[in-house]
């Protein structure tokens, strides 16, 4: 349980406002090279798909080293600029270049094109520790109260929803500006305009958050790394809501992964796939403060059931896609939508309760150790979603090509495409509701009432 706190934090309006911009990061970041580069890589650069997987995957791996590094790096930080800040701005600055580099569409093919996305996929994941740890970190530390962390939270997520809309909307709209699935030029046209937004909306966040208060931050831990560990691996909670986020993103990304080739060989359309996301995105924006208000009332760990199973239930119906077709395949992705939406609401609202609670607990400032490391071992597990996935396509007979030679896929394929997009994703967010399910932090007891004299 979180011990109580002696007063409130209420976090201005203005300081919402500008921490949650910088979630166009989180939701572009996460969810363009999810969706796009795998199949880029595959229909445009003629690289195998178990090639395509391999490189999606790899520089996550770094991730498991960066991020914790990047977590305590902040954590020691003394500086006019707040501990985490710095580091945000250090983020805000490389990210941008990195992410256009990797769609640049050089004359490249086969396995010397997959070596360069790698070694820019590589640098855009260490520019993204940069800024994503410490401002994943900041939550935890704006304010005292339980539930105040989600109403915080809830406007984070409305920008994500934007977010997720240009990442699902408006950069396929560009990708595939140039012929029904796109051109080289079309996908580098789309990596200028999403490197544009993520640097105004970073700058928005280190420049909004002046202001964010730090409630009776903590001495950094001293410790070593070991000492650090230790102390994680003894928190209970820290390790359960890591493993949930870890499987609910495992699934994510292969649906992410998946969603082209699911729009492409099983709706019929490549242009699908931003109708799609925008049934996917209207939810996100539309319920955030009905998950609040279901936090408050079953409690954070009852509203992600539900949250997670709203998800499974409209992923596993959308199996039925190839009998019914496009419509019934965007009516259960609303569906999905809304459960999306309080996951993603009530998993960060939990990690920012989690890391408050070891502060309290412990007297030390590590909350970018803890962020840190979540979100490495997040990271490197949601990537293995376009590597399973991958492996699934190839499996299935799926065969790699680029606009010069078009190919007919298999009906193995097109089978494959929809156990990747449905089936396994769904398998995995039904077992995320038994996770949560031995999630024990709860929120503090009401004070007692003074006795009457």
């Amino acid at each position: 349980m979180i011990a109580p706190a002696a007063t409130v934090t209420t976090v201005p309006r203005s300081v919402r406002l500008g921490y949650g911009v910088g979630s166009f990061c989180t939701a572009t970041v996460g969810a363009v090279p999810g969706l796009l580069l795998l199949y880029y890589m595959t229909n445009f650069l003629a690289v195998p798909a178990w090639l395509a997987g391999v490189v999606v995957t790899a520089p996550k791996i770094w991730d498991l080293v960066a991020n914790p590094l990047v977590g305590r790096w902040s954590d020691r930080t003394r500086s006019r600029l707040g501990p985490r800040r710095p580091w945000m701005l250090a983020g805000a600055l490389t990210l941008p270049i990195t992410f256009f580099l990797v769609f640049a569409g050089p004359p490249l093919r086969g396995a010397p094109a997959a070596l360069y996305v790698g070694v820019c996929f590589m640098a855009v994941a260490t520019a993204y520790a940069l800024f994503e740890v410490p401002y994943k970190a900041m939550p935890g530390e704006m304010t005292h109260d339980y539930h105040e962390r989600t109403s915080l939270l809830q406007w984070r997520m409305i920008f994500i929803g934007v977010g997720t809309a240009i990442s699902g909307v408006l950069a396929p709209a560009i990708a595939t500006s140039q012929g029904e699935e796109g051109t080289l030029a079309s996908y580098r046209a789309m990596g200028l305009t999403i490197a544009v937004i993520l640097l105004l909306s970073m700058l928005g966040a280190f420049f909004g958050t002046a202001r964010a208060p730090m409630t009776g931050a903590p001495e950094p831990d001293g410790g070593g790394w070991r000492e650090q560990f230790a102390a994680i691996k003894g928190n209970p909670a820290f390790l359960w809501i890591t493993v949930l986020a870890c499987v609910q993103m495992l699934a994510v990304s292969m649906m992410l992964a998946a969603a082209p080739y699911f729009a492409t060989y099983v709706v019929g359309s490549p242009q699908a796939t931003q109708t799609l996301f925008a049934a996917l995105v209207g939810p996100i924006l539309l319920t955030m403060p009905l998950w609040t208000w279901l936090a408050k009332r079953l409690d954070k760990r009852g509203a992600m059931v539900l949250a997670a199973l709203l998800f499974a239930g409209g992923t596993t119906v959308a199996m039925a896609t190839p009998l019914f077709g496009s419509v019934w395949a965007h009516v259960w992705i609303l569906l999905v939508g809304v459960g999306y939406a309080g996951v993603q609401l009530l998993l960060f609202s939990m990690l920012a309760d989690v890391i408050a609670a070891d502060a309290a607990g412990s007297g030390k400032r590590r909350a970018g150790v803890l962020t840190g490391l979540w979100t490495a071992i997040e990271n490197g597990v949601s990537a293995f979603g376009a590597l399973i996935f991958g492996v699934i396509l190839s499996i299935g007979g799926f065969i790699e090509s680029d606009p010069s030679t078009p190919v007919q896929q298999p009906e193995s394929a097109v089978t494959a495409v929809l156990i990747g997009q449905t089936a396994v994703p769904a398998l995995l967010l039904f077992a995320s509701v038994a996770i949560t399910l031995r999630y024990r932090l709860r929120p503090p007891a009401a004070p007692e009432p003074a006795a009457s004299g």
